[in-house]
Order: structure tokens, then sequence, then C-alpha cells
């Protein structure tokens, strides 16, 4: 045998024939409450997620019924290799895969190529500009001087 029940507008607990209180208001919404605790509350306007013996606190707080599967499972990131600009996927595994003796050798021989280019430009290059600042001309006047004939006058008068 099937009991109808409904559920009470507060605390959301199943109300059984012959139990409750109904309460309809000015426009005819009808409120069903379990007990003259839940209808006073409601009166009262206190929220039921502040009370935790609701089941609108227990899910606010998520408590009671938790599934497993539902769970989002969080995954470890995969290392994923990609080329630089300039040098291929090949040339980094095979550079990676040196002895490091060899690697700093290199290395080293690049700096010191870097080196001379680096000596050779400055003689070569342009004359280094005079020290101190460029001049620009008569530096403009910010404010508090005679008004621009034309421009509006904004402020008070």
């Amino acid at each position: 045998m099937v009991i109808k029940t409904d559920l009470c507008n507060y605390t959301e607990y199943r109300i059984f024939p012959g139990h409750g209180q109904k309460f309809i208001a000015k426009d005819a919404k009808v409120h069903f409450f379990i007990s003259a605790k839940a209808d006073a509350l409601f009166h009262q306007r206190i929220k039921p997620v502040k009370l935790r013996w609701t089941q609108a606190w227990r899910r606010m707080n998520k408590k009671g019924k938790v599934e497993e599967g539902a769970k989002k499972k969080t995954r470890k990131a995969q290392k994923f290799q990609k080329a630089i600009v300039g040098m291929s996927l090949d040339d980094l595994k095979k550079k990676k895969a040196q002895k490091p003796e060899l690697r700093q050798a290199r290395e080293a021989a690049a700096k010191e190529a870097k080196a001379r280019q680096a000596q050779k430009k400055p003689a070569a290059g342009k004359p280094a500009m005079a020290k101190g600042k460029a001049d620009k001309g008569p530096k403009a006047q910010k404010g508090g001087g005679a008004p621009t004939p034309g421009k509006a006058f904004k402020g008070k008068k």
C-alpha cells in the first residue's frame, strides 16, 4: 500500500497523513509544515540553511548522501615534450642523451664565441651618445598660468 506523503516547506522532512499544519498566505500559496516549530521559524523569517537540523543545511554543507562514483577523480599531469623554436624534438633528445662533460664543453665554446662577437660589435657600431639628457626644447607649463584663449572654463565661477 502506498501512503501519500507531503514535504515540509521549511525542513523538507516527509509529512505523513494526519500530521503537520497548513498555512495559506495572502497570495494563496500553500505552505505545509511538519510541526509548530517549523511554522514559527518560517514566520520569524529564519533561513532553514542556518539551522543544522534542516535538510537545507545538510545539503549546503555536503552531509548525508555522498556517492563514491560521483566524486571527481584528479588526474596526474602527463609529461609532454615539445620542440623549441630553432630546435626540433630529435635535436632536443640528442642533446639530452649527450654526456654532461661534452655538453658543458659545447656550451663553454658557444659562450666564448658570443663574447668575441660582443667585443667586435661596440668598436664597429655607432659612436655612443653624449652623457646627459638630450635637449628637447622649452618645457611646457602644466597649469597655474593664464588660460589659453578659446578653452572653456569648466569649474565653479
